[in-house]
């Protein structure tokens, strides 16, 4: 069989030969219609270990299409094999850096977690390979595609699950086009907390009447994970008490902003597989929801929003004319996703000045941690020693000092002259003379109180014969600047 056309594979991937020698399969879905031809020849998988955000992968084989930027991840390569898409997915152990010094140990797909994106065409015949290197059976799950029903990928139910060093393959034609998942559907508690999970995109094989072109197309799925300070191994057995809140296991300040141009249509793929939901907020613009998982919105249902809220196994896709320059804030509107570890069961320690007790404290208990005496921002400037292997809780910096945020939050920063497709970043915002909140230092005149009887807008029943004084302790030390 003559060798393909080689991928031109990014700096950040391990170089492979696609046809490199790997031997026969030993186990395969007794549906797959997979030649022997096929079978003799598994594709080596591409690997990829850095966190970073890779350029789209525009495609040299198949039809052409628009690729998607996926935040903190890449694009799986494929080969054309006699007119298949053929992908190799390796559930494995992972290392992943959540933010920089802070390190999880996961499950994943082919280094990463979540796995690579799979981009591919509406009515492309895809064949997706998947090796088992973990230590118990597992399977994959293409959440929200139209697939036979022996291609779904539930263990026992649909198939029997990929036992530990067999490879398994789907086969099956994308039927439609939208925003999908993959993860894993064998012993899904424990896998699915440990990030076993991946962005799967079918773009439109021909103009769509509901799918608009686009300038920039992001993808990312939100995740959750439960890890104690100083360790590195989620907490599988957690239901509801997470302590990070990621956009593709990364935690802010450790997520990469959105570079876009002004004037760009910019289009935002996001993905559940959380416990929760989450309101999620753009700052600066309107958007509307043009698609979910079930497929475009109908043009007359669309309505613009600032923050739409993505349930448990939900995708979203929402899209803006990013026509307002700055660097606008994009994150979850629930506050306690937007931190890192210790979020919960902190003590609240308001107005009360602690800093020479907790000194004394932490050199016995390392990983002993409570809010600050003027909120939990206080926290970074305390300057407590933190156990190894722990994100602190809110150390993004921005232009004017602390952004006082972490977990799921990002920035989407619009720019007059960033070129086409340049997706490198173009540094904080400078903003025009006149156009920053500023210090008032002058006069401050006396409101205008209401008229009526007690300065409320109706009479009041009942009033005290006195007015009660409530006083409130005003925290100390120096004023912030």
């Amino acid at each position: 069989m003559p060798k393909p056309k080689e991928l031109k594979q990014r700096s950040a991937f391990s170089r492979r030969d696609f046809m490199g020698g790997v031997g026969a399969i030993s186990a395969a879905v007794a549906a797959a219609t997979v030649s022997k031809v096929a079978l003799a020849a598994l594709p080596e998988p591409v690997i990829q270990t850095k966190p970073d955000t890779m350029p789209p992968l525009v495609p040299e084989t198949g039809r052409p299409y628009n690729p998607v930027v996926t935040l903190n991840g890449w694009t799986l390569p494929w080969r054309m094999n006699q007119g298949v898409k053929e992908f190799h997915l390796v559930a494995e152990p992972v290392v992943r850096e959540m933010a920089p010094g802070f390190k999880a140990h996961l499950w994943g797909y082919n280094g990463q977690s979540p796995g690579p994106t799979i981009e591919v065409v509406e009515g492309d015949r895809v064949r997706i390979f998947v090796t088992n290197r973990l230590g118990e059976r597992t399977s994959i799950h293409w959440h929200g595609q139209r697939v036979p029903n022996g291609m779904d990928g539930v263990t026992g139910l649909t198939q029997p699950g990929i036992p530990p060093g067999k490879t398994y393959v789907y086969e099956f034609v994308a039927r439609r086009p939208g925003t999908f998942m993959y993860h894993t559907h064998g012993d899904e508690m424990v896998q699915m907390a440990m990030g076993m999970m991946g962005s799967w995109i079918t773009h439109p094989k021909a103009k769509h009447p509901l799918i608009d072109e686009v300038d920039r197309d992001f993808v990312f799925l939100f995740n959750a994970f439960d890890i104690d300070p100083g360790s590195y191994t989620p907490k599988v057995m957690t239901m509801l008490d997470f302590n990070l809140w990621g956009f593709n296991s990364r935690i802010f300040p450790g997520i990469d902003s959105l570079h876009v141009r002004q004037m760009d249509k910019v289009r935002i793929r996001i993905g559940n597989l959380t416990m929760t939901n989450h309101p999620i907020h753009l700052h600066g613009h309107e958007f509307l929801i043009t698609g979910t998982d079930g497929g475009p919105t109908p043009k007359p249902a669309r309505m613009y929003e600032v923050t739409t809220d993505v349930a448990v196994g939900q995708m979203r896709q929402i899209e803006f004319l990013a026509d307002e320059e700055g660097d606008w804030a994009f994150h979850c509107h629930k506050s306690h996703h937007t931190m890192n570890a210790m979020g919960h069961n902190v003590p609240t320690m308001i107005g009360v000045d602690h800093r020479r007790v907790a000194k004394q404290i932490t050199k016995l208990i390392p990983d002993y941690m409570v809010m600050g005496e003027r909120g939990m921002e206080d926290m970074t400037e305390m300057e407590m020693p933190l156990p190894d292997n722990t994100a602190a809780m809110m150390t993004g910096a921005g232009p004017f000092g602390s952004v006082g945020m972490g977990g799921m939050f990002s920035v989407v920063k619009v720019r007059r002259d960033q070129k086409p497709g340049d997706y490198r970043d173009p540094g904080w915002f400078e903003h025009p003379a006149g156009t920053v909140a500023f210090e008032w230092t002058g006069a401050l005149a006396e409101p205008e109180r209401f008229k009526s009887e007690g300065g409320g807008s109706m009479p009041s029943v009942a009033r005290p014969a006195q007015d009660i004084e409530v006083k409130a302790r005003k925290p100390g030390g120096a004023a912030r600047k």
